[in-house]
């Protein structure tokens, strides 16, 4: 592990394939993970959010949605973005999170997990967040094995919606200052 260089790096519109195999790759790997494999449609909308949020990206420059992402060599193997606040996340917070930017697809390559990928991308997100005067920011996660993530690097959900995808299937949404967490960039 010590030798590897993840460079990180805003998408090309010649990385669309590799990066809708990515996305593809990764949630069809939460969702056998997390138990929800037989949720085909819940996974396909997924998988077309996510190529929407980068078509976005790169329609506009990074300026309607904001994209990174990190190689090994010339493998995908980590994805993050920012941009407008989800209609789940208006809907849960009857509109207080309105106006924040939301932290979202923050995805590792399955292969790569536990490695502090996703740490060093949340963290120079960050840091791109500061540089945009972005204070305040937002994220959320029905996900069990990313909400243990959040919880462990963001404490405790501003949000804790029970039940809310069904019974044990919670929901959970923070919103935090971008000011507050110490950056690190190495893995």
């Amino acid at each position: 592990m010590s030798d590897m260089k993840i460079e990180i790096r805003r998408p090309k519109m010649e990385d669309m394939d590799e990066l809708n195999r990515f996305f593809s790759k990764v949630i069809r790997d939460t969702f056998e993970k997390e138990g929800i494999s037989e949720m085909v449609g819940d996974m396909k909308d997924e998988m077309a959010c996510k190529i929407q949020y980068l078509k976005t990206d790169l329609e506009s420059n990074g300026e309607n949605r904001y994209f990174l992402i990190g190689l090994d060599g010339k493998e995908i193997v980590g994805s993050i973005e920012y941009g407008p606040v989800s209609e789940l996340i208006v809907s849960c917070t009857d509109g207080a999170f309105s106006r924040l930017s939301e932290i979202g697809t923050v995805f590792v390559h399955p292969d790569y997990q536990k490695r502090g990928i996703g740490t060093l991308l949340l963290n120079v997100m960050l840091l791109t967040l500061q540089n945009r005067g972005i204070s305040e920011f937002c994220l959320d996660s029905g996900y069990s094995s990313a909400q243990k993530v959040w919880k462990k690097k963001f404490g405790e959900p501003d949000y804790f919606l029970q039940n809310y995808w069904g019974e044990g299937c919670d929901h959970m949404i923070w919103k935090r200052n971008s000011d507050d967490f110490p950056l690190q960039f190495h893995l």
